[in-house]
């Protein structure tokens, strides 16, 4: 690595440390690969490369979060697109996608689809199905739109602007969603990144669980038979929800856990 490059890296990683970024090695990295296209120091780096890097070394120590100075985030099997309009694609979020890959489905509904990362990376996986997705947001949509063209399933996803299931109509073989969830209680304790993120797509207010009520209320009459309901919660949602899988007359309910080991993901079963 050259001395300017090695030089401006290990500036970086001091800056975003004082600023009490939990890595700052680690983004200070990935930055400084942004900032050079994909370029790996000691390669040739494209001109101007050292000012865009400074540039988003300040935005991250302000707590700017990675992906949205990237405008990306790689989750599951892909590549998404990012904006301050979305919720960031975490891992956590992958157990979801695995559970529904755990099953066969035709037609899928995302509600809140955001970003899209949930629809898309389903469909991408299942090139003979279909999904809709769901967002109050129109900027999410627009997001969603382009992560959908650039994994090439336009033809395959219809995004409308909708909430929840408000004039959806079924029946879907699986219907998923990662709904705000955070308890108003709980948003002063959130890192500064995860504040710059939508607020609807964090929390309802509340003690989180009203989105949930109300998908137990409205999916069920929008699966096929054997059909299946499954979402993300949060770790202490668990039993919460699975009541409310429940009472809907949901079957085979049950509570997955993510791979640290918290409750993640709500699945039941249409038994018709």
């Amino acid at each position: 690595m050259s001395d300017p490059v090695a030089a401006a890296l290990r500036a970086a990683t001091a800056r975003l440390a004082a600023a009490g970024i939990p890595d700052p090695q680690g983004d200070a990295t990935r930055l400084l690969t942004h900032a050079a296209n994909g370029a790996r120091p000691p390669a040739d780096l494209p001109p101007g490369t050292l000012g865009h890097f400074a540039a988003a070394i300040e935005r991250r120590a302000a707590r700017e979060p990675v992906s949205h100075i990237t405008g990306r985030r790689a989750f599951w099997d892909h590549e998404f697109r990012v904006t301050p309009d979305v919720l960031d694609p975490r891992p956590d979020t992958e157990t979801l996608v695995e559970a529904a890959l755990a099953g066969p489905f035709d037609r899928v509904l995302d509600l809140g689809t955001g970003s899209g990362c949930i629809l898309l990376s389903l469909l991408a996986a299942r090139p003979d199905a279909t999904g809709t997705g769901t967002d109050i947001s129109e900027a999410a949509l627009g997001v969603a739109r382009d992560n959908a063209e650039r994994l090439g399933v336009t033809d395959r996803v219809t995004l409308r602007r909708a909430d929840w299931l408000d004039g959806i109509d079924g029946p879907f073989d699986l219907i998923v969603s990662n709904p705000p969830y955070i308890a108003e209680a709980e948003m002063a304790d959130l890192s500064p990144e995860v504040l710059r993120e939508p607020r609807i797509a964090l929390t309802p207010g509340g003690d989180g669980l009203d989105p949930y009520r109300i998908i137990a209320c409205d999916a069920p009459a929008r699966l096929a038979p054997f059909g299946r309901l499954m979402v993300e919660i949060g770790p202490t949602q668990g039993a919460a929800v699975a009541a409310l899988w429940r009472a809907a007359g949901l079957g085979d309910v049950e509570i997955r856990s993510d791979l640290d080991g918290r409750d993640r993901v709500v699945i039941g079963g249409n038994p018709r």
